[in-house]
């Protein structure tokens, strides 16, 4: 096999597929219905290298609008690695991205690399893990709704603190997928909380989480989690960017995972980090 004859190929869908079985590999626990959730953010925005008829490495870079982008899936073949073909695959990924606020939530270990690249730390995440609460769906507090009961239009709204652009095909994909529960806190004719349970390929992960008050996220993810068998993970990508989401965390008595590291190319967008519990997907942001 020849390295000389590396080339760079944009994705199929098909190719997606197997790039989420790369990365339930690497431990990274996509959701089961990431495939099409995903490549409809942008069905251009996601590249794989190859040596012949081997694929061997890939990466992600959607753009949301014209002036926002968000790079993942950043994997080579572990042996390959050391080869220089990750950087031909990053390059072309950024290429794509010309003129946008590039995010990434990278891996600790990488972010010397990714400084490189003219990316700067935004704040650091961290998985964590707990277990479900119970055997079927349980709203717990009259104040917790099922999110389709509400306009869509009330949650785009809400969600825009949480996401640099309007991500409304996205957000509503994703509240409606199988195998999910999407539950809002409505209080007082105001949308003041939401969060998504989506399956997994181990258990399930919390994502987003979003809440006026650590209270609204204490309710929130104790109805989700109510939802989840007592035998079964729940996972969260918790960003910890402000005091109270961090101890909010700490008191929730999870089990902590691996760090990422939320980086950006470009000036770091003004989020509501106080408000938001639980990040959506590590690939798309």
């Amino acid at each position: 096999m020849s390295i000389a004859h590396y080339q760079i190929r944009r994705m199929s869908r098909q190719d997606l597929k197997r790039t989420l079985g790369w990365a339930g590999r690497e431990g990274w626990n996509p959701g089961l219905h990431d495939l099409d959730l995903f490549h409809h953010i942008d069905p251009q925005g996601f590249f794989l290298g190859w040596i012949g008829d081997r694929p061997v490495a890939s990466i992600s870079c959607v753009r949301y609008s014209d002036r926002h982008a968000f790079l993942g899936f950043y994997i080579v073949d572990p042996a390959l690695r050391g080869h220089g073909l990750g950087m031909t695959v990053w390059e072309t990924a950024l290429e794509h991205a010309r003129g946008c606020v590039v995010g990434l939530d990278g891996v600790v270990a990488q972010q010397d690399n990714y400084r490189r690249s003219g990316f700067e730390l935004a704040w650091n995440n961290q998985r964590y893990r707990c277990a479900g609460r119970g055997t079927g769906p349980c709203l717990l507090h009259p104040r917790i709704v099922p999110l389709s009961t509400l306009p869509f239009d009330v949650l785009a709204a809400y969600d825009r603190a949480f996401h640099p652009v309007p991500r409304d095909g996205f957000l509503q994909a994703w509240i409606q997928q199988p195998q999910s529960l999407a539950l809002a806190w409505f209080e007082e004719g105001e949308l003041r909380g939401y969060g998504v349970m989506r399956a997994c390929v181990d258990g399930h992960k919390l994502a987003p989480l979003c809440a006026d008050t650590p209270a609204i996220a204490d309710a929130l993810m104790g109805a989700l989690c109510a939802g989840v068998p007592p035998h079964e993970s729940v996972w969260l990508d918790v960003p910890q960017a402000h005091p109270q989401v961090v101890a909010w965390a700490r008191g929730q008595r999870m089990e902590a995972g691996f760090p990422t590291a939320r980086m950006y190319r470009g000036p770091a967008p003004r989020l509501d980090v106080a408000r938001l519990y639980a990040l959506t997907a590590l690939e798309v942001g």
